[in-house]
């Protein structure tokens, strides 16, 4: 029994290293420049070990590209949302869209791994956005929509969702601007924890301008 747990765990460990060592490596050179060769040596890893693994090259991109970020949904509950007070909803899809940053300097790579793969594409960003953007997206529509108490979903539904997400996004994007002007937001698992409560909060306020507007549109109209 020990010996298999034994197995296992240099398993994981030697699985770990190759995509440590390959989300450094594709996020400095890019997908074709760095080697499998290079990331194997870098791992302390056989090279028969990628293959072993991820498949192949392709396949090891594909879980460096994900696996950092954390485990994907394949579902996302829009209901568990829907059943949340506004605050509450938006307090904890901007929990959940920020646990990433808590990993400090592997998040850098994997965002400098993404502004790479915009750049010399190879088919990963858009199977993130159908399988998580998207959903995000779909999760934040539905709960403003059911917030304004429309219908139907229109074009500034989605404007809003994307000004709320957008937010969020630029912690991610511009985190080397946030630690340079001001570090304790994101330099601890509770600041960002805390930016989570203040973006829900933002993010209340973007809502109820929304509301305004639509009424005072509609008082236009009559």
């Amino acid at each position: 029994m020990v010996k298999n747990e034994n197995t296992e765990t240099e398993t994981h460990d030697a699985r770990s290293r190759l995509i440590t060592s390959a989300l450094r490596l594709f996020a400095e050179k890019g997908f074709e420049a760095a080697t499998t060769r290079e990331i194997c040596e870098a791992a302390g890893a056989n090279i028969s070990a990628i293959r072993y693994y991820f498949g192949d090259k392709a396949g090891l991109y594909s879980a460096v590209f994900t696996e950092p970020m954390g485990e994907k949904k394949c579902y996302i509950n829009i209901a568990t949302y829907l059943d949340l007070p506004l605050a509450e909803a938006l307090g904890r899809f901007f929990a959940e869209f920020l646990e990433p940053l808590k990993k400090g300097e592997q998040i850098r790579l994997v965002m400098k791994l993404h502004f790479r793969e915009m750049i010399e594409p190879t088919g990963s960003r858009q199977q993130e956005i159908d399988a998580e953007l998207k959903p995000q997206h779909d999760a934040l529509v539905a709960i403003l929509k059911q917030h304004l108490g429309l219908p139907r979903t229109d074009a500034d539904v989605h404007r809003l969702a994307f000004s709320i997400i957008g937010m969020a996004v630029y912690f991610y994007v511009g985190q080397e601007v946030v630690s340079a002007i001001s570090p304790q937001v994101l330099n601890t698992s509770k600041a960002i924890d805390v930016l989570a409560e203040r973006l829900a909060g933002y993010a209340v306020s973007m809502v109820e301008g929304e509301v305004r507007r639509r009424v005072q549109e509609a008082r236009h109209e009559q």
